[in-house]
């Protein structure tokens, strides 16, 4: 349970300034006692309305509902996680929200009620590509323009470095504990650098049983557990670069990939916000960012490029060019900030119930697997960090948003970026994971099918 940082301060009995009255006391409560952003008595009404539908055998996945139900779980997820000793400060909220959801699913200590509720919800409703289209568009239009253009032609470099480094290093890790160096490629360090699941382990998977003639389903099954292992090593990496910057403020920007400018949303977000922005800004900054996404999914039939890309260079190419006012800029900023703040650890919370299997990241839990994964994503992190650092950027930003190329994809950036908090990044690690993976996935298929089949 938290507090919250503002100063607030029990008003005063007028007639006797030593009591306070128990309005007032109850107000104190709701204003400052917290489980995330639940205020603690709306968090134990949330419960006692969702163990009163479970206890009734039917808990409605309507978004009604489902609100309450994200919010409560994620949150107390979320807050455990927070309250860690030492890895509390190191993204363990992040892991918690991901995987302690994930793990009460497998050994049964979910309701089933709330897991089919929710696992239905999140399919059906595709509310993850709400959050990210949300935060991608919000953060790029937080962005100084000039540096937004430095940015996205200087992060393809210390990106590209990691990845060559990764591969070797994780390489040379897997011969030297005696694997086959098929399997560790294939098998280990190309599912970490894939891009996730959508984007990465399902079409390897596919490429795998045409080429290697094996079943996509085996395939998948040995793929998939690797991606989250990657995913789990980069968000703790994260959290630590995020403690990091705290102890060696000069090493990092907040968010802000170039020195020297107000450029990335932590810093605008702040300065923008006049107080004046009205419902219909706000509404209408939620608007733009849904319609960009619907324009990358046009760009997707058309061309096949990836929706949440092409809705990012869409909104660059706005941001460039001044598409947008300043008032419907802070609306998005507004819209950003809520998603960021409000919807990020219930969204993590379905994605651990309903796409994260427990059993499989288990089984995949071997030593020699480990070593390798680890070595490679640090090898990469590490390389993106002293690469960015040379090249006159931020090195702990960049790192960060090197942490993205090993995520699992969408739901892996924002677990990452919630854990090194910088979330202001998300347009980078979106070019990172998306952008990457698909390179990587067809240039390995590629060379798979011409050369070693």
């Amino acid at each position: 349970m938290s507090t919250t940082d503002d100063s607030y301060s029990v008003p005063q009995n007028p007639d006797n300034l030593t009591q306070v009255s128990l309005k007032e006391k109850w107000w104190h409560i709701l204003d400052t006692w917290k489980i995330g952003i639940i205020p603690l008595p709306l968090f134990v009404l949330a419960g006692l309305l969702i163990a009163v539908d479970c206890l009734g055998g039917k808990l409605p996945s309507d978004i009604v509902v489902m609100v309450a139900t994200l919010a409560f779980f994620g949150f107390a997820c979320g807050e455990f996680g927070k309250r860690l000793p030492v890895i509390g400060k190191m993204g363990a909220a992040a892991i918690c929200a991901t995987f302690i959801p994930s793990a009460l699913v497998h050994y049964g200590l979910l309701p089933d009620v709330v897991v089919e509720s929710t696992t239905k919800f999140y399919k059906s409703t595709n509310i993850l590509y709400l959050y990210i289209c949300c935060i991608i568009v919000g953060s790029i239009m937080s962005m100084n323009r000039t540096t937004l253009i430095q940015g996205f032609l200087r992060i393809f470099f210390p990106m590209l470095c990691g990845e060559v480094v990764g591969m070797v290093v994780g390489m040379g890790v897997g011969l030297a504990l005696g694997m086959e160096p098929f399997q560790i490629f294939f098998f280990l360090i190309l599912p970490i650098m894939a891009g996730g699941v959508g984007e990465g382990a399902i079409p390897l998977s596919i490429g795998y049983a045409t080429l290697l003639h094996m079943d996509q389903g085996v395939a998948l099954g040995r793929i998939l557990p690797i991606v989250m292992l990657g995913s789990l090593t980069a968000i703790i990496i994260a959290g630590s670069l995020n403690q990091l910057g705290k102890r060696y403020p000069h090493l990092t920007g907040e968010g802000e990939l170039m020195p020297g400018k107000n450029t990335q949303a932590a810093g605008p977000l702040t300065a923008a916000f006049s107080g004046k922005t009205d419902v219909t800004t706000i509404a209408s900054g939620a608007l733009l960012a849904v319609l960009l996404y619907m324009l990358g999914m046009l760009g997707h039939k058309l061309i096949g490029l990836p929706a949440p890309v092409g809705m990012l260079f869409i909104a660059v190419f706005i941001k460039l060019v001044h598409g947008v006012s300043p008032r419907l800029l802070e609306g998005s900023q507004v819209v950003y900030k809520f998603f960021q703040t409000s919807v990020t650890y219930p969204i993590l919370f379905a994605v651990g119930v309903a796409i994260t299997p427990w059993e499989e990241l288990v089984h995949a839990f071997t030593f020699t697997n480990l070593l390798v994964i680890v070595s490679t994503v640090s090898a990469l992190v590490t390389t993106g960090f002293f690469v960015g650092k040379k090249i006159g950027m931020h090195p702990i930003d960049v790192a960060i948003v090197s942490c993205c190329q090993s995520g699992q994809g969408g739901t892996g950036d924002v677990a990452i970026l919630t854990a090194g908090n910088r979330m202001s990044l998300m347009p980078f690690a979106q070019i990172a994971t998306r952008i990457g993976g698909a390179i990587n996935v067809s240039l390995a298929l590629l060379f798979l099918g011409n050369f070693l089949v």
